[in-house]
Parts: structure tokens; C-alpha cells; sequence
């Protein structure tokens, strides 16, 4: 059996499979055929030495005074015979180690050895892949299946990037070596399967961390991504350092960082924008390249209105409203851009409209002077009833006391008698 010890020996170092690993895993097997031979009652133990490999059976039976199931029970008078030592209720091992059971025991072990091999390598595998998800690995392209396209990781390793997760446009061909996205790795009994893509955005960001040390090491800080793949990615990015320029670090001398960058994605185009706590600040730098005249932002509604110049306005959109689209993805506002000349028109309509409300005011002003007009109709009612009623009846009552034609008579015929006589009186 020493012959065993130095292919366990050997496995370990070749496939970083435990020694102990497997010597566990050929004495549970071991017992499991002994229990087959000795009877399910029977607590059978093997114990395999770890030194020189050989293997030893043993039956546990207990120390009673009558045997009623000999697979698990011994009479007194028969463990004293073994060991004196030994009372009631003691537990003897007595070693039942068949003659041709090397034969055996060999058979097992080559079964158990091929079978943990494998789940070893399983295992091995998927902690590795384990550890790069949420990462990027290269692949290199084998073949086409069908849409999708089988890659091989490494030499026990393929994964398989479906058409979901592909780039529309891109073209490859066998040996051609790709970045790749695990998305997830999950453990099956045939192996780890590996998810991978070439849309998540997050391969760009990955990108960036290994090309770009101050990203990789957190002085620059990637805070948003807007993507869609294979034709533009929207990247803002912040410096933890006042003395690095974010967007300067993540370009490069000449461009060739992000140059680099764009070679992997086939020729996508990185806009690189400074991020900004203002959201009318990083909208704006999010529409670059083209130029904003002003942002009106509404923080509850999460919504941004942006006036641009005339002839900046299908840049500031892009095409087919590419660059609006990114940058309300960046920056998780829903912007209304708008030209000088329709933000000029909306506002006259606005101020028209401003002026039609004061009119409707002016209205109801003259409404409620005619309110009070009616209001003064009424006091000119209230004064004809009182001049009917009482002023009439006083200017005809003050009429008679004045015109009384008994008053008036009486004093007109005494002064004319008067007259007569002194006319008499001068004639005489």
C-alpha cells in the first residue's frame, strides 16, 4: 500500500487535492461495502494508516451479559478472553479483516480516488472563477454555435457568450482573443458555469482600473456609467486628490489610456466627463460636447430643463438623441433641451399667457364694480322711495302753510281798507 501513499502523494502536489481528502473519503467507502457483508446493525470502522497505507477492518460490539444480536453485542466470559480488563457495558473492537480484502480495498480505492479527482477539479475551478466575478478575464474565440459563440477560458475551462450578451456589429474569428465580463458563476455537477458579456457596463469600468493606476488604486473614482454598447459610453469620474485631474488621468498622455480602452471594445467611443455634487453643473458637462447656455433644475421632480445654443441643438441631442439619452442615464435626471429661439418663444407664450390672467383679473374687477353698481341702483331706489313717500307730502303740506288763501286774503283786504279811508281823508 505504499504504492497508494505515493500516488496520493503525487495528486496533491499535481492537482492540490488534499491527501487527507482522499484517505477520508476511501475509508467511508470502505465501510459502506463492509456493512454489505457484516449486516446494517454492524458498526463497522476502517481506519486506514497514514503512514505506510495499510487497512485495517474492526467491528464495535458492546460487552453484555446474554447475546441477543451478535453483529453489535459480546458475551462477558468472550471479551474477557480478549482482555480482562474489559466489564458490562464496555466497547470492544474486534478486527474482522477478511483475507482478499487488499483486493477490495484497492478497488475502492481507485474508484474513490477518480471519483474525488473530479470533484476536486470542480471545486478548484469554480473558487477560482468564484473569486473573478464581477470581473474581467480574456478568452480566446474556439468556434460559433449556432448565434452564440464558444470560448475557451483556459485549458479545463470554456464559457459561452450568448447573442444576448453580445456586441451588435462585432465579428470574431477562432483564435482572436477578447475581454471578457463574468457576470456569475454558478457550480453544477458537470463544472462551474461561467456567464460572461460584452454589453455590461461595467466592463468599461473594469477596463479603466487596468489601465488606469490612480483608478486602481482609488485616487480617481469612476461615480457613474451611461452605456450602450458598441457605439458610446458616458463615464464620469472624480479625483480624491485636488492635485490629479480626474479626466486627464483616465485619458492619458496623447489618449493612449483610454485610446487602449477603446481598442478592446472595437472601436466604441468614451466621452469622460468630471463629476460634480451640482446637478445642473454635471448635466451640463454630461451633454458635452456640446455647449449649454443654461440648466433649470427641478431636485424633486428629478427633471432638468436646458437652453443651448441654435446651432448646437442636434449636437446636444445627438444622433438620434444618442447624446440626451447617455446623459439622462448618467446622471438620472429626465432633460427637456431646448434652442434660445423655442425657450424665447416658450417664454412669450408664458408672458402671454401671464398677461391673459390679468385680463381675467381686469374682469373680474369691472365684475366686481358692477356688483357695486347694482349696489348703488339700489341706494337710488332707496332715495326715490324716500322722496315719494316723504318729501312730496312736506313741500305740499309747507306749500299750504305758505299758500294758505285764508291767510293771505285776510291780510290783503285789511290793508287795502286802509288805503281807502286815508284816500278819503286827503280828498276831504
Amino acid at each position: 500500500m505504499s504504492e497508494l501513499i505515493d500516488a496520493l502523494n503525487q495528486l496533491q502536489k499535481e492537482k492540490n487535492i488534499e491527501k487527507e481528502v482522499i484517505m477520508q473519503a476511501i475509508e467511508d467507502s470502505l465501510v459502506a461495502a463492509c456493512n454489505r457483508d457484516f449486516g446494517k446493525n454492524a458498526i463497522v470502522k476502517v481506519n486506514m494508516d497514514r503512514e505506510t497505507g495499510d487497512i485495517s477492518v474492526f467491528v464495535e460490539k458492546t460487552v453484555v451479559e446474554e447475546v441477543e444480536d451478535p453483529a453489535t453485542e459480546i458475551s462477558l466470559e468472550d471479551a474477557k478472553m480478549r482482555d480482562f480488563h474489559y466489564d458490562l457495558g464496555d466497547v470492544v473492537n474486534i478486527e474482522v479483516t477478511p483475507k482478499n480484502f487488499g483486493r477490495i480495498a484497492a478497488q475502492h480505492a481507485r474508484s474513490v480516488i477518480v471519483q474525488k479527482i473530479k470533484e476536486e477539479e470542480r471545486r478548484v475551478l469554480f473558487e477560482h472563477f468564484s473569486h473573478k466575478e464581477k470581473d474581467i478575464v480574456t478568452g480566446v474565440v474556439q468556434r460559433y454555435n449556432g448565434k452564440n459563440i464558444c470560448i475557451s477560458l483556459d485549458d479545463k475551462t470554456d464559457a459561452v457568450l450568448t447573442e444576448k450578451e453580445q456586441v451588435k456589429g462585432e465579428v470574431f474569428h477562432p483564435t482572436d482573443r477578447i475581454k471578457l465580463y463574468i457576470i456569475e458563476v454558478k457550480d453544477t455537477n458537470k463544472g462551474p458555469k461561467i456567464l460572461v458579456s460584452r454589453t455590461h457596463p461595467e466592463l468599461v469600468k473594469r477596463l479603466f482600473e487596468k489601465e488606469v493606476a490612480e483608478v486602481y488604486d482609488g485616487t480617481v473614482e469612476i461615480k457613474s456609467i451611461a452605456r450602450e454598447a458598441g457605439s458610446r459610453t458616458k463615464i464620469a469620474v472624480a479625483s480624491n486628490d485636488p492635485n490629479v485631474d480626474p479626466v486627464g488621468a483616465c485619458v492619458g498622455i496623447n489618449g493612449a489610456r483610454v485610446n487602449a480602452i477603446v481598442n478592446d471594445l472595437k472601436g466604441e467611443k468614451i466621452d469622460i466627463i468630471t463629476w460634480s455634487d451640482d446637478p445642473a453643473v454635471l448635466i451640463e458637462n454630461a451633454l458635452s460636447p456640446s455647449n449649454v447656455v443654461s440648466v433649470d433644475v427641478d431636485t424633486e421632480e428629478k427633471s432638468a430643463r436646458v437652453v443651448v445654443p441654435d446651432y448646437q441643438l442636434s449636437l446636444a441631442i445627438g444622433k438620434e438623441g444618442q447624446n440626451a439619452r447617455l446623459a439622462a442615464k448618467l446622471t438620472g435626471y429626465k432633460i427637456d433641451i431646448k434652442s434660445e429661439s423655442q425657450a424665447a418663444e416658450l417664454q412669450e407664450e408664458l408672458d402671454f399667457d401671464d398677461s391673459f390672467d390679468d385680463m381675467d383679473d381686469s374682469d373680474e374687477y369691472a365684475d366686481e364694480a358692477a356688483d357695486g353698481a347694482e349696489n348703488y341702483d339700489g341706494a337710488d331706489d332707496y332715495a326715490d322711495d324716500n322722496y315719494d313717500a316723504d318729501s312730496d307730502e312736506y313741500a305740499d303740506d309747507g306749500y299750504d302753510e305758505a299758500d294758505s288763501d285764508e291767510y293771505g286774503d285776510e291780510d290783503y283786504d285789511e290793508t287795502a281798507a286802509d288805503n281807502e279811508s286815508e284816500e278819503k281823508k286827503f280828498e276831504e
